[in-house]
């Protein structure tokens, strides 16, 4: 019997509603004393992750590449890069997670490999070979510019030339990220063989990098330019919108058929990651119903800064796109400065409170848990090629991936001292420490593990409907949300604005009409709402729930 065949779990949809926790696998722990993370050192330390009361965790990539974009450039598919360890590591890491109560969610990368891959390798070497097709070719215009004006993330047009084939080839990230063709059914048949692969290993599902950009457009159409308040300094693919090469009808297809390959794993599930220009629309239509995504998320909370109306704005929009589509909000991950440094240092509590009153799964990122910022380098420490290639108008995503500190040592217990850790420990990380935090018991760390087994034991809040309260009543910088499950009502509200800002009076029946009163759900490290009459008071960076009677 394989571990796939063995799932611990019956309740099949436990995703729905769970909480994730997001490793970074080269700066979670190391093992080894290279100064790199790998899986014996997540094993060593998924006892405080199962501590926080998580359902899940989500790797980030661990297989075998090159290492240009950090595991995103796979060469292999089947196997770990030696750099974390081997599949024995692999299993002894499910084993133990599984032991601990704890999913296990690993990043797949389909819509592009590395230049290394053999598959790519094979393409390149001629027009005739079998796998000739497998990635996106075409000749160039009759001047030899590239076929279109495709832009790629990191830079410059999203098509390099190769000598080889006298034709260009389509990457949308690094040139040594080319991507695959997914139009030709032996691509898109090898890459659900190769989450069998992993599937008949016991994971209990992936996060799908990247899930609207599997499919092209074969025409290759030029894409239209972006309007101005879209533009970005500094990111040059926001000067046109992804029409062309993302959202293709095609990748709807696709997803149905990983589904039902995930379907014959009962229990196992999926979250997709859906960029481009216009996500929302996208993401709820990836996760409608029952056959295509389990989950998916956006950028839109990943770039918030805490402002009520802009949150309204974002969730509102997701609404309208039906009911039964799936979020997995997260206020954090690898690819942004972190929730703590755009929210504010002081008000990373309140933006996981806020984060757990929403509808939908939530994904907490390594760190997060203890406040951690955004880290400053200096240029010659980085490592991300984003940062590297568009230095200093972009810092990259460093920042955000630095070691996480296990005590407040020089290394911050990540690895020994005396031992350089691949992107340097940031000196004001080291007091925020798991061991300092552990053995405080109002410290930011033992309070999100209270708020999120306050979320987890309830119904209402994982598994219940929501609706927003429309702004018009609010005062301002005041964000709410009312949850409801089976008769049972919460209120969830936030006072958002800046410290030395005015209190918030609300009353309760202009929120909830025919409330008769309520009752104020303990949150740790909230003082409970001040009541006159029927009166609720609010001060800056306050947050409450209210049990609506």
């Amino acid at each position: 019997m394989t571990l796939s065949q063995s799932r611990q779990d019956t309740r099949h949809d436990w995703w729905r509603g769970a909480t994730l926790y997001q490793i970074y696998p080269r700066s979670f722990m190391d093992s080894n004393q290279d100064g790199i993370g790998d899986l014996a050192g997540i094993t060593a330390r998924l006892e405080h992750v199962a501590s926080l009361g998580v359902d899940a965790i989500w790797l980030s990539p661990i297989g075998t590449s090159p290492m240009d974009d950090f595991g995103y450039d796979v060469s292999d598919y089947r196997d770990v890069d030696p750099m974390f360890g081997t599949l024995d590591d692999f299993r002894a890491l499910l084993e133990r997670a599984h032991a601990l109560g704890l999913k296990v969610i690993i990043d797949q990368v389909l819509s592009h490999s590395s230049d290394r891959h053999p598959w790519f390798a094979e393409s390149r070497r001629d027009r005739s070979n079998a796998r000739a097709d497998w990635y996106v070719w075409a000749d160039p215009r009759p001047d030899g510019t590239p076929p279109n004006n495709w832009l790629a993330a990191f830079g410059g047009p999203a098509w390099t030339f190769d000598a080889r084939r006298c034709q260009y080839y389509l990457h949308n990230f690094l040139p040594s990220q080319p991507d695959l063709n997914f139009h030709h059914p032996e691509v898109q048949q090898a890459q659900l063989d190769n989450l069998r692969f992993w599937l008949e290993l016991g994971v209990d599902g992936f996060r799908f990098d990247t899930a609207n950009f599997f499919f092209h457009d074969r025409k290759l159409t030029d894409n239209p330019p972006s309007p101005d308040g879209y533009r970005r300094r500094g990111h040059p693919r926001s000067y046109q919108l992804l029409t062309h090469n993302t959202d293709q009808p095609e990748n709807l297809a696709y997803l149905e058929r990983i589904r039902a390959l995930l379907d014959d794993y009962p229990g196992s599930t999926s979250v997709g990651e859906i960029g481009g220009s216009d996500p929302l629309p996208t993401m709820a239509a990836y996760t409608q119903g029952d056959i295509r995504l389990h989950m998916a998320y956006t950028f839109d909370l990943l770039d918030s800064t805490g402002e009520a109306a802009a949150l309204y704005r974002v969730l509102s929009r997701f609404a309208e796109f039906g009911d039964d589509a799936w979020p997995c909000w997260a206020l954090s991950n690898h690819d942004v400065a972190r929730s703590a440094s755009r929210w504010g240092e002081d008000r990373a509590l309140l933006a996981l409170t806020v984060l757990c009153s929403l509808r939908g799964s939530l994904c907490l990122y390594q760190g997060e848990e203890l406040g951690l910022t955004e880290a400053e380098l200096a240029y010659g420490d980085l490592q991300d090629p984003f940062g590297i290639n568009l230095w200093p108008e972009v810092k990259g995503r460093d920042g955000c991936r630095t070691p996480m500190v296990w005590d407040e040592t020089a290394n911050g217990g990540f690895c020994p001292e005396g031992v350089t850790p691949w992107l340097p420990v940031y000196a004001p990380h080291r007091p925020l420490a798991v061991d300092r935090q552990a053995a405080g018991a109002d410290s930011l760390l033992a309070r999100v593990r209270r708020l999120l087994r306050l979320r987890g034991t309830s119904e209402v809040l994982r598994q219940g409907e929501q609706t927003l309260i429309d702004p018009a009543p609010l005062p301002d910088d005041v964000f709410a949300v009312q949850r409801h499950d089976d008769g049972k009502r919460l209120l969830c509200l936030a006072h958002l604005g800046q410290q030395g800002s005015f209190a918030a009076r609300m009353r309760l029946d202009a929120l909830v009409p025919g409330a008769n009163g309520w009752a104020s759900l303990p949150l740790p490290g909230m003082a409970a709402p001040q009541v006159e009459g029927r009166e609720l008071r609010l001060a800056p960076g306050q947050a409450a729930w209210l049990a609506i009677t």
